[in-house]
């Protein structure tokens, strides 16, 4: 480090749980305190995540085990490696593998994890921009990618997107479009229709028009479909598909649960594909971040709410999980 003596401590925000009294505080840590791995990463910029919310609050059962950094995402530079992929001063960043969760998390100065979760930093991309990205990000273009698999061109037809104001939604609205798909956007809110159209939606349908019990098989309307609800909107989804269509599902945000037929898939050869970020292999999420950094126009990094230092996350998980927080909101932990 030219010449430098990096200093062993560190602060970062640590949640403890004693007699289900659960606490969050900043406090300084030494290396030695960091759990196993290849790779010393000096972090630069963390996000606010719902599960932060939950993981700081302990709600939800988040957390494995106590005590605990939270941070499900995070990006920086290498310190230290004895990892023959990474190398002191790299830039690079992380998201999931069960870290902010089962692992210490980017809610620290400091992470010391396992080299096969980390990716090195795209060209184009920074710390800055991959956090406002983040897990929803790469979720969105790992579906897009799963359509393209499935051989759902833009000369396919029009591609539903469920939950489209959401993170992974949202951004899969944008990439859909930059791709020259013509894309119909589901939400629940009329107010995010200017929104959806800015993003590069279409056309525009209701959650309750798509959360009617459709029949085993519907008017064939879309070539393809990335599904973040699950439930009845998937069933929905999948009796609307068109021949040889396929669908993305990744998420359950209104039912995990799926009662259908199987006429969709016998009669118009339609493809249900599952598709998740969490521990995906890193070849895979290298090229995925690769056309993420390709993909997103300049204003897809506006979605930025504010930078907070860890000192204000306690108070931030608690606004994201009360419904407050619109934008991404990164955290400093230099701050």
């Amino acid at each position: 480090m030219n010449g430098m003596v990096r200093s062993d401590r560190f602060k970062a925000l640590v949640v403890t749980c004693e007699n289900g009294d659960t606490r969050a505080e900043i406090r300084q840590l030494s290396e030695h305190q960091l759990p196993e791995g290849e790779v010393l990463v000096g972090i630069t910029y963390s996000s606010l995540n719902y599960k932060d919310g939950l993981a700081v609050a302990g709600r939800g059962k988040i957390v494995a085990r106590y005590p605990h950094v939270p941070g499900v995402d995070f990006a920086g530079k290498v310190l230290h490696s004895s990892s023959e992929d990474f190398h002191p001063g790299e830039e690079v960043l992380l998201t999931g593998w069960g870290v902010g969760e089962r692992h210490w998390g980017g809610f620290s100065q400091r992470a010391r994890v396992r080299s096969e979760w980390l990716v090195h930093m795209p060209a184009g991309l920074d710390a800055k921009r991959a956090m406002i990205i983040g897990s929803a990000g790469l979720t969105a273009m790992l579906c897009v990618m799963t359509l393209e698999e499935a051989g759902i061109t833009p000369d396919s037809g029009p591609v539903v997107v469920t939950g489209a104001a959401g993170g992974v939604g949202s951004i899969a609205v944008v990439l859909l479009s930059q791709l020259g798909y013509e894309v119909a956007a589901v939400t629940g809110r009329a107010s995010t229709h200017p929104f959806l159209r800015e993003l590069g939606a279409t056309q525009l349908l209701s959650r309750e028009e798509m959360s009617l019990p459709p029949r085993p098989l519907e008017s064939q309307r879309w070539a393809g479909g990335i599904d973040v609800v699950g439930g009845v909107m998937l069933a929905r989804v999948l009796a609307e598909t068109r021949y040889g269509g396929a669908v993305a599902a990744t998420g359950l945000a209104g039912d995990a649960m799926l009662t259908t037929s199987v006429m969709p898939f016998i009669l118009r050869n339609v493809s249900l594909r599952g598709t998740e970020s969490v521990t995906t292999p890193r070849p895979l999420r290298e090229r995925a971040w690769s056309r993420l950094s390709e993909l997103l126009p300049q204003k897809s990094y506006q979605s930025i709410s504010k930078i907070i230092s860890l000192e204000e996350v306690e108070a931030a998980a608690r606004a994201i999980l009360a419904g407050e927080i619109r934008g991404r909101v990164l955290v400093d932990p230099n701050l």
